[in-house]
């Protein structure tokens, strides 16, 4: 090989040991290290509304009980449907009223008390228990006692509880929001400004919100109610909106140019 074609060898060599070289992690390293630090400021700000619920949803359940399962089932089947029936009297729309739980459960006879040498007896069905569980969205808050009155007095025997919503959640969180950007944004000015430093950029944003309930009314049978002695007002109050933004921009320092 003459002179020539080594130089051009070995210059291949050399240039794909730099190649290997700046891939390796030590290197990449000190690349990165070269780059020029980014000053920045995180604030974070809250948003809260305060709202009245404009619809509730209510659940009801309706125990029977039989020595057959399908005398059992037939029971509650009659009740639901006079239930039904008592809401649809109300204009509640049969798309609103939805069946949440059902269940069946066995009842066995108690075990006669025996020897504790003796073998143990298989357990015994006596009759069952079907439980049926109903949800209804109210779109009319006014509507909420009557509801809960009729259902109760069609057969219904247990109030499973009462939860206040919104129908339109989203726009709720937004107004919340809008005031989370604002809150953290005058953080950030009041920030800067104390401190002679100027907002250069926006670089991220990271939010959250969430409409948060209050707490359901306790569930309660119907005797328990009838020996409370009559129900109590039922008031919807008002549903908290929380919203919370993180921002976080990049800082310079500034001595004469106003803050963004």
């Amino acid at each position: 090989m003459n002179h020539k074609g080594q130089r051009k060898k070995h210059f291949t060599i050399l240039l794909a040991l730099a190649l290997i070289l700046l891939g390796l992690p030590g290197f990449a390293r000190a690349h990165d290290d070269s780059k020029p630090v980014v000053p920045i400021m995180t604030v974070t700000g809250t948003g809260n509304l305060a709202i009245a619920p404009d619809m509730a949803y209510v659940t009801f359940g309706i125990q029977t009980v039989g020595r057959l399962l399908a005398e059992a089932r037939r029971q509650n089947s009659n009740v639901m449907q006079k239930v039904i029936d008592r809401l649809t009297e109300l204009h509640i729309d049969k798309a609103r009223i939805q069946t949440s739980a059902f269940s069946v459960s066995p009842q066995y006879k108690p075990p006669p008390k025996h020897n504790v040498d003796a073998l143990p007896m298989a357990p015994e069905i006596i009759g069952y228990l079907v439980s049926n569980q109903l949800t209804v969205e109210v779109f009319n808050p006014e509507k909420v006692a009557a509801v809960i009155e009729q259902a109760l007095a069609a057969g219904a025997n247990h109030f499973q509880g009462l939860q206040w919503a919104l129908k339109d959640e989203q726009q709720a969180t937004r107004g919340a929001m809008k005031q989370a950007v604002a809150n953290a944004r005058e953080k950030a000015v009041t920030l800067s400004e104390s401190l002679k430093l100027k907002l250069v950029r926006l670089i991220s944003v990271n939010e959250a919100g969430q409409v948060v309930r209050p707490m359901p009314h306790t569930s309660r049978s119907m005797m328990a109610m009838d020996a409370g002695g009559g129900e109590p007002p039922i008031l919807g109050g008002e549903l908290k909106v929380e919203a919370n933004v993180t921002l976080v921009y990049e800082i310079a320092q500034n001595d004469s140019v106003s803050t963004p």
